[in-house]
């Protein structure tokens, strides 16, 4: 039986692309870009790629990328992308707990949420993280979206998601923040790109600051900064706080010598 982030990403690509917030591409890459220096020798890993969106941007910009993700019809309309662009990138279904790089990317990315968060067990979530870490050389850095556990203390999801939404967007509905497991279930009512009206039961994890910096540091990262992440603007200026649905995560490796 299909899990519901598999269920959900099946045949949406198309309306997926039109969803509010995967329209900050530009400035988030211009983000990213700035953060490894603008150099060209940088090799880019993209966990849970989706259509491709950063990996495509980022590709266009003269980077040389990687794109995984687990559902085919993300990657089909991401591979069509790129070869419309004449854009060179290597796209290939993965899954994101399964993944065996090892010290062989600059830079890995997980953004708006592209597997981590999603899965149905922290022990999976985490898995995410370790084979992400696994993958980056020596001094590489980690740069991922996470959701914020301090904002459904203080607003509703429901509010959040439906106001950002426009028409043709999912709709969000019947929510429950379970405060033991900063965990909140919810449906998710959408129309998918061969117009079938469909309805899923959601279960999504937030985290609070302190568990990314633990689970980080287990992962032998060195630094570890986080951010507010504000769509299409990310910045390291942006503090933290009980408004930012999502947070931004930046790590560095350890080297050792």
């Amino acid at each position: 039986m299909k899990k519901w982030y598999e269920e959900l990403f099946e045949n949406y690509a198309i309306k997926y692309d039109k969803e509010s917030f995967t329209q900050g591409t530009i400035g988030e890459c211009d983000f990213l870009e700035k953060e490894i220096e603008y150099n060209k020798e940088v090799k880019i890993l993209d966990i849970g790629c989706g259509t491709g969106r950063h990996s495509i941007e980022l590709a266009k910009r003269g980077y040389n990328v990687v794109g995984v993700d687990l559902s085919e019809s993300m990657l089909q309309r991401a591979k069509e992308k790129a070869a419309k662009k004449k854009l060179q990138i290597l796209f290939e279904k993965q899954d994101a707990r399964k993944l065996t790089y090892l010290n062989q990317f600059d830079l890995v990315i997980i953004l708006c949420e592209g597997g981590f968060s999603l899965m149905e067990s922290d022990e999976m979530n985490f898995q995410i993280l370790q084979n992400a870490a696994n993958a980056l050389k020596p001094k590489g850095k980690l740069i991922f979206t996470a959701l914020n556990a301090l904002f459904p203390l203080f607003h509703s999801v429901k509010e959040f998601l439906n106001g950002e939404a426009k028409e043709g967007n999912a709709i969000y509905d019947n929510h429950s923040f379970d405060l033991m497991i900063f965990r909140d279930s919810n449906i998710i009512s959408f129309e998918d790109d061969f117009g079938n009206k469909k309805e899923l039961q959601c279960n999504e994890r937030y985290y609070v600051p302190s568990e990314i910096t633990w689970q980080l540091k287990t992962l032998n990262f060195q630094t570890i900064e986080i951010f507010g992440a504000k769509l299409g603007a990310f910045s390291r200026t942006d503090k933290l706080s009980t408004e930012d649905y999502e947070m931004l995560v930046i790590a560095e490796k350890y080297y050792q010598q």
